[in-house]
């Protein structure tokens, strides 16, 4: 496909380990409200907890990838984590059986302590991934949008094939989705260490013996290392726990964040300064967008268990894991390469649009899609249940927004970013994914106040105003790229 081979060697990866992270987000919100027992307000809020440092622990992880470990040894250790947390995971649910479905406080405390391992080992894997994909390419390569839609696609399939293990979890016992999640990401792992040979030579240490080095106290890097990550996790796990904190930490952490980039920003030169302004203003953006969007795994999740007819007279009940897990992936998988040839054939005709006009058009059908929902959820009422065809045209429109901003947004980052700041500005991105998600939880969790109706149109009106307003901004935006499409 005229990639380097390197590209499918990340892409099998990061499809397992996708899998693996979407077979257990399929199904996280309705364990917790059939299995834990939680309110809907609670599932959301803990979920939109989890997600949030889920994605704000790649900035960590960017850092430490590009000072310290380098990005091969970041996606090991980060595999690993995620595989543990997973297998903690199905344990737990297994405890809980035998114990009845009565959580004890060592029980909780093992399931936050899984989500808090689960969200660490993220941190490592996400950002040095993609940042390997980037680094194949040089800067002006006419390839690498397509590269980065390529590789979304992986991610696609790994989350389309989630929503069987989903189905498995509803159907066949909780704890099957959880261990077959686990055994997804191994897969991954392995395939990683097999064809790390491929990378070019990419993603290695900046220093050979960097974790040797002595540096806080004295300690040798990877003393430090270890003892960070073994006491970050509980903290996690307790914030988990507590979603109001989280809340309360997200307004805190996002203002330095963007202090510092802005001071990066104006210590560089001219030309670099615009660049990182309109990363800063479309990761703005994203936090939006992702607020949004990641309500499919809970209070859309929630919605299509409760109110979406999901009979097929073949087949009989579908769960609302496989759905939600699965319907959007499907899309993807389908869409993916016309969406990436379609950008490819308008750049070669000059008509291509500038990434902040395709992040408009990403929430302007995110916007429209939750309009479909709306309808959906007039149609069902308080008690009855509405045409499985709304769900899916709203996923569909979900999903066309999504590849007009997510794969666009990766490449964005990489071809913004400053060459020393690669892996950071990855998790950068992926700290507005968590923003987004402290915000998603606490809107998700109104439903059990509101009801789905009122939630979703206020979700659709706010998007679409956000999109009419990052049109108009979107020329000086352009210019402000220096040359970057």
């Amino acid at each position: 496909m005229g990639h380097p081979t390197g590209l499918f060697v990340l892409f099998s990866t990061e499809l397992w380990e996708r899998f693996s992270f979407y077979s257990m987000r399929a199904f996280l919100v309705l364990y917790m409200t059939k299995a834990l027992l939680v309110t809907k307000q609670a599932g959301n809020e803990i979920y939109g907890g989890y997600l949030a440092f889920v994605y704000a622990a790649p900035f960590v992880g960017g850092m430490l990838a590009d000072r310290l470990l380098g990005q091969r040894r970041s996606i090991m250790i980060g595999g690993l984590l995620m595989a543990l947390a997973q297998f903690a995971l199905g344990t737990h649910a297994l405890l809980l059986q035998d114990a009845g479905g009565v959580q004890s406080d060592g029980l909780s405390a093992m399931f936050f302590l899984a989500l808090g391992l689960m969200a660490a080992g993220n941190g490592f894997f996400k950002p040095n991934i993609s940042s390997i994909v980037g680094s194949l390419y040089s800067r002006g390569d006419g390839r690498r949008d397509s590269a980065f839609t390529i590789f979304y696609m992986g991610i696609n399939i790994g989350a389309l094939a989630a929503g069987f293990s989903g189905e498995a979890a509803e159907k066949q016992g909780w704890h099957w989705g959880f261990f077959i999640a686990g055994v997804g990401m191994i897969l991954g792992l392995i395939i990683f260490k097999l064809g790390s040979g491929r990378l070019q030579g990419q993603g290695h240490p900046p220093r050979p013996g960097a974790l040797g080095e002595r540096g806080m106290l004295g300690l040798p890097n990877f003393l430090t290392l270890a003892l960070g990550v073994i006491l970050l996790i509980p903290v996690m796990a307790f914030l988990i726990a507590h979603p109001t904190y989280t809340q309360y930490l997200a307004i805190i952490v996002a203002a330095p964040v963007l202090a510092y980039l802005f001071w990066e920003a104006f210590r560089s030169e001219a030309e670099e300064r615009d660049r990182m302004i309109v990363l800063i203003i479309l990761c703005c953006f994203s936090i939006l967008f992702w607020a949004f969007f990641e309500l499919a795994g809970s209070a859309v999740n929630l919605f299509t268990d409760e109110h979406v007819d999901r009979r097929i007279p073949w087949y009989g009940e579908i769960s609302a894991s496989f759905l939600t897990a699965s319907t959007n992936p499907l899309f993807i998988v389908i869409l993916a390469a016309p969406f990436a040839w379609l950008w490819v054939w308008l750049n070669k005709r000059r008509m291509e649009p500038s990434s902040p006009l395709k992040f408009a058009l990403g929430l302007l059908q995110l916007g429209a899609g939750f309009f479909v929902l709306y309808f959906g959820a007039l149609s069902a009422g308080t008690t009855g249940k509405c045409n499985i065809a709304y769900l899916v045209l709203g996923f569909l429109l979900h999903t066309m927004g999504e590849l007009c901003l997510s794969p666009v947004g990766l490449s964005t980052m990489s071809k913004l970013a400053p060459v020393q700041m690669a892996s950071t500005v990855m998790g950068v991105w992926f700290l507005a994914s968590a923003l987004g998600n402290v915000l998603g939880g606490y809107v998700g969790g109104k439903v059990e106040d509101y009801g789905y109706d009122t939630v979703f149109f206020g979700i659709a009106v706010v998007t679409c105003i956000s999109a009419v307003l990052l049109v108009a901004v979107s020329g000086p935006l352009k210019r402000m790229m220096h040359g970057v499409k």
